[in-house]
């Protein structure tokens, strides 16, 4: 199987946006990725018959561009503050992004505990469904405005991965400042190797080097590896891509963007 194949046979798609991907190089939000995005999504949705869920990360980057002041404050209450303030902002650009090719966007927070909970992840799925159901596009983020390290997923990563088996996803596309899994970290190792296809994820850990995340996000490569095992027990596979490469999503789609695909371990 490849990408463009399993992209093709996918009906409900997950695609998951990074920080990294929604920022400039000044860490304020890329409004003109956003609008190219929403319109590979819109062509995906009105021509190709797809299904899909957003999950957004960059609430604390949009918060930055809205109020640089606090840029720089590392205080918990302030980056809360500032997601809180960002968030809003993050809709309303995605809505106007979507707004463009006739699309409307819905939001939706999610915490751990809602996923732990038998009645809040039915109500989850449920507002998933309808939303779907009606030409509605869910726009999905972790409550960082009120999460706690008791409650928090923690990386958009790994939320990724729960909703695509909450949703009963066909596939999950993260898209990162990566082009893929290497045997080592790109940016350090100029001969690292892009691994194109893994079904085994036990040998994967074996064979690569696991590096932190960067600046902007919260995850890295490890939360990617980990949001593969989740989807794969459950049959899910994900696509690991660059969203920073030009047209990605359509790209992805033709089979002229590669990136790393994990397949279910059979």
């Amino acid at each position: 199987m490849t990408i463009a194949g399993t992209i093709e046979s996918a009906r409900k798609i997950v695609i998951k946006i990074g920080s990294t991907t929604l920022a400039k190089p000044d860490g304020t939000i890329n409004t003109a990725f956003m609008e190219d995005f929403a319109a590979q999504c819109a062509a995906m949705i009105t021509g190709g018959g797809k299904h899909l869920a957003l999950v957004s990360s960059g609430a604390q980057v949009a918060g930055v561009s809205t109020l640089d002041r606090w840029a720089r404050k590392t205080d918990m209450n302030y980056r809360q503050a500032l997601c809180a303030i960002g968030q809003v902002e993050l809709m309303n650009r995605w809505n106007g992004a979507f707004r463009e090719h006739g699309l409307h966007i819905g939001q939706l927070l999610f915490t751990k505990e809602d996923f732990n909970d038998e009645r809040r992840s039915l109500n989850m799925r449920n507002t998933l469904f309808t939303l779907v159901d009606e030409g509605v596009i869910p726009v999905i983020n972790e409550n960082d405005s009120v999460a706690c390290d008791e409650i928090r997923i923690g990386d958009n990563d790994n939320l990724s991965a729960l909703t695509a088996i909450l949703w009963n996803a066909d596939a999950l596309i993260l898209f990162s400042d990566i082009d893929g899994i290497y045997t080592d970290n790109p940016k350090t190792n100029p001969s690292a190797k892009l691994i194109e296809t893994v079904d085994s994820i036990a040998a994967l850990r074996e064979r690569v080097t696991i590096g932190k995340a960067n600046d902007f996000g919260s995850g890295g490569i490890a939360t990617k590896i980990e949001a593969a095992e989740k989807l794969c027990a459950y049959g899910i596979p994900l696509i690991l891509a660059n969203g920073g490469r030009d047209n990605a999503l359509a790209s992805l789609a033709s089979g002229e963007l590669r990136g790393t695909l994990f397949l279910p371990e059979l």
